[in-house]
Order: C-alpha cells, then structure tokens, then sequence
C-alpha cells in the first residue's frame, strides 16, 4: 500500500474524503486543503481518472525530520529517483510550506531540484533537466516547523482541468468547486436541478458528467502516465471499465432532469459548446431565460448556481438592488424547491430576504465564499427592489 495526498479546494475536504473512500482507498483522513489516503498505485490512477473534486494526487515517495536546508538536500537525496521517472524526463520542483524555519521557499526548491539531479548523476550518469511550463514530472515538497514531505504529482495538469473546455479564458468556478457544490447540496442524478445563472455552464456539466455516468478524466491525460512504473495496459483496463460504463448510461438515458439558463447569449452558446464537448449534451437542457422570469421546470427540486456579484462600488450597488430581487422570484416560482447559491459577497444572506438553513465556508481560489442553503416556500418578499434596478446576469 503507497500513501498519497490529495489537495482540493478549501471547504470540500469532508466530500473529498467521502469520494475517495467509495474509489476504494484506505486509511482516508481529512487534512485543510485535501484528503490524505491509503491505496495501490492501481487506485492513483482510478483516483486521477474518476475524482470530481481532487486538484491532484500526489504520491508520497519519502520525507523526514529537518532544521536547515542541508537537512532538506540529504532527506531528498536519499530518495532513489530513478524508480520513479526517468532521466530523461523533464523536471519541475514545486514546495509549499507551513510554518517552516528555512528563510526562502525558493533556495528550497533550488536546493530539492539540485539533491534530485545529485542523485540521478551519481546512480545513472545523467540528470534530468528542468522545464518550468510543461514538464513531464513534478515533484512537490511539504516543509512544516520540522518535517519535510516529498511527493510525485501522479496528476500533471490539474484535475479540475477536465479537458472539455474549450474557452481560454479563466473560468470563475473551476469544475471540481462546482462538483464539490453538488455534493454538499445532496444531488444526486434523477432528482430535478437547475442553475439559472449558468455562465459558462459548469455546474451543470458537471452535473451532466455525473448523470451520464462519464468519469471526469476521460478526456485527458495524467502524469503518472510518464513515470517508471506506469503500466500502459493495466491503464487501459482501469479506462474501458470507465467507458463502458458511460456506454451503459447513455443507452439507458431517460428524460433530461438537468436544466440551465441564462440571459446572456453569448453565455447560452458557451455553455452549450462545453456540453457538447463534454459529450454530455443529451443529459442537459441549455436555453436563454432570466433568472427573474424563468419558470420552474419542475414541480421540485435542486437550485444549484453561483451569482455574479460586485467587485466594484457600482457592481455592488447593482447587486444590493438584485438580491432582494431575486429572493422574490425564488419565492414566487420555486416554492418546493431547495436553493443554494455559492458567493463571495456575503451580504447576500441579509438582502435576498430568505431564511438561510445551512451556510458553508468555502473558497474560490483566493476568494473568501459562502455557500447559502435556501429551503423555497411560497411567499412575497418583503421588501420589493425597484423595477430598473433590475440587472441581467
């Protein structure tokens, strides 16, 4: 059995670990940021190809005790390299640290690359040489006030990079935050869900993935797949299994359950690209409505979205004026329903006029959020916003 650790973002350790655990792996133990975890190399690659919510998964490969930066060079020299990549791979070191003593991250990780490389020359001749942008194997480093923790990164790009985007832009949610949303909010497939604010269409891809029974990673490679011990067969087994079982739901998909609007075109059209490139578009319903207008397209279910919200004074005051809006709307043509809305401006709780359930601290990258639980009753708000204050999302 190796020892891994799998990074996500802030607030889904507790759905990381849960996921991991129904993969399979052992010995699973929440951490901030991730999810530490017992397994064969087998299920590393299980885990790159199927988890919705992982950033990576690193396989821990030695560590120790440590005081100064000769220390951190002597515990990462002794690792015997190259059974786990080549010399002719390209390298990159990244390390992280918690309350380290050492003065400078970056004389680490100089320090690290130079112990790999001392350790490839000294047993094989040759070194790896370095590649900042795309290499083919990272290695990572965890120092804390005495303990330093090396890994190789069995992922390469990020996981929340599934592959289907087609968009070069930085999406706001990345796709394992939006996975992660899902399952704090209890969907499961079959049961109604709509993001009436969709952007990009995230959520509901991601929700189309899981309904279509299709792992995250089928259109992607992995890192592991440049390391010593990848075993291209045994991979190809792990990924039929994958397939066939999408197969399988796609022969066996009933009516469309997940449905997504917004009112910008451009974002309609966006969304509708990414599922399709997600391959996943039978699964979902995509159309042009406004969030204030739109019917329910169910008698009950899940809203799951994230608003936009200000960053600047005028966004702010626009975003007052539609909170209490949109409350009023939820109330009016959602009754029955369950609403949670992920954002970073928390005055939201206070100014949609709805009586909050739940309320879960979460991040967004940097972005301090909170994802709001709203049971739906029929109702009015109680304090109406202005007619031309109204914004389009």
């Amino acid at each position: 059995m190796e020892r891994f650790f799998a990074p996500c973002p802030r607030g889904l350790e507790a759905a990381l670990a849960a996921e991991l655990g129904a993969l399979g792996a052992t010995d699973v133990r929440s951490a901030d940021g991730g999810a530490a975890f017992a397994g064969t190399l087998e299920l590393a690659c299980r885990a790159n190809l199927e988890s919705r919510i992982a950033s990576r998964v690193l396989w821990r490969v030695g560590g120790g005790r440590y005081r100064n930066e000769s220390d951190v060079h002597a515990l990462a020299k002794e690792i015997d390299w190259k059974l786990h990549f080549r010399a002719d791979r390209t390298l990159r070191v990244d390390v992280a640290a918690t309350r380290s003593p050492l003065r400078s991250l970056e004389f680490a990780t100089l320090t690290i690359k130079d112990a790999v490389c001392d350790r490839f020359r000294a047993d094989t001749g040759a070194r790896p040489s370095v590649d900042k942008r795309s290499p083919d194997v990272r290695v990572s480093a965890h120092l804390t006030a005495d303990e330093a923790t090396f890994y190789v990164d069995t992922s390469g790009e990020p996981l929340f990079k599934r592959g289907w985007r087609r968009d070069t832009d930085e999406a706001p949610l990345r796709e394992n935050l939006a996975a992660g949303l899902l399952a704090l909010a209890g969907w499961t497939p079959g049961t109604p869900l709509l993001d009436p604010m969709c952007g990009s269409g995230t959520i509901a891809v991601e929700a189309a993935l899981v309904a279509a029974g299709r792992a995250p990673g089928l259109a992607r490679t992995f890192g592991f797949q440049k390391l010593a011990w990848y075993d291209g067969p045994a991979w190809q087994r792990v990924r039929q299994k994958a397939v066939d079982r999408a197969a399988a739901a796609a022969t066996a998909a009933g009516a469309v359950a997940i449905f997504a609007s917004d009112s910008a075109p451009g974002a309609v059209a966006k969304a509708q690209a990414n599922a399709r490139a997600a391959k996943v578009e039978r699964f979902v319903a995509i159309e042009r409505a406004d969030v204030l207008e739109r019917a329910a397209p169910a008698p009950a279910g899940l809203i799951v979205s994230n608003p936009p919200y200000g960053v600047r004074l005028a966004d702010q005051a626009r975003m007052a004026a539609f909170y209490p809006q949109l409350g009023d709307a939820l109330k009016r043509r959602f009754a029955g329903w369950h609403a949670w809305l992920l954002t970073g401006d928390l005055r939201l709780a206070k100014l949609i006029g709805l009586r909050v359930e739940r309320r879960i601290p979460l991040y967004n990258g940097a972005i301090e959020c909170r994802l709001f639980g709203f049971p739906l009753v029929a109702g009015r708000h109680a304090r109406p916003a202005s007619p031309d204050a109204r914004i389009h999302d």
